[in-house]
């Protein structure tokens, strides 16, 4: 990962009905920021949404690139890697984390690696939410886009 890093993070129960606003919001990141790295999970509805407009954005930008985030050792558990991906990232020193921390710890890497950052983040107490206030909290140069519940 070189270029312009974005993390897209939600909850796992999203509906079908932000893929428009998420899609979106992914396009005004290619051609407004100049993203060209997007690295997403694959841990409920919201990835699932994220990797659809993301494999759709894509093809109008071929520049783009798509890495999955694994929270678990492929060892442990295999994570195929989807169509459209360009490969995936298992994030260093996750090898003793057990594995009920494993999917935050996974997500704070990601953002230490990222300049933008895409949320649909309202559940109260959800790590999506968490996540969200730590990057506002540490006031680091990274963008947060926050999508309408």
């Amino acid at each position: 990962m070189s270029g312009k890093k974005c993390f897209l993070i939600g909850h796992r129960d999203a509906p079908d009905a932000l893929g428009p606003a998420l899609a979106e919001e992914i396009e005004r990141h290619i051609t407004l920021y100049g993203v060209t790295e997007f690295l997403v999970g694959c841990h409920g509805n919201f990835d699932r949404l994220a990797a659809r407009a993301l494999c759709a954005a894509k093809k109008r930008h071929p520049q783009v690139t798509l890495t999955l985030l694994l929270a678990y050792h492929p060892a442990q558990r295999a994570s195929p890697l989807p169509e459209g991906f360009d490969g995936s990232l298992y994030p260093p020193g996750m090898e003793g984390t057990p594995q009920r921390f494993a999917i935050p710890k996974a997500n704070r890497y990601a953002l230490g690696v990222c300049q933008y950052l895409i949320a649909y983040a309202w559940q109260p107490g959800s790590n999506a939410v968490k996540l969200v206030e730590q990057v506002r909290a540490s006031r680091r140069a990274i963008k947060v886009t926050v999508l309408p519940k």
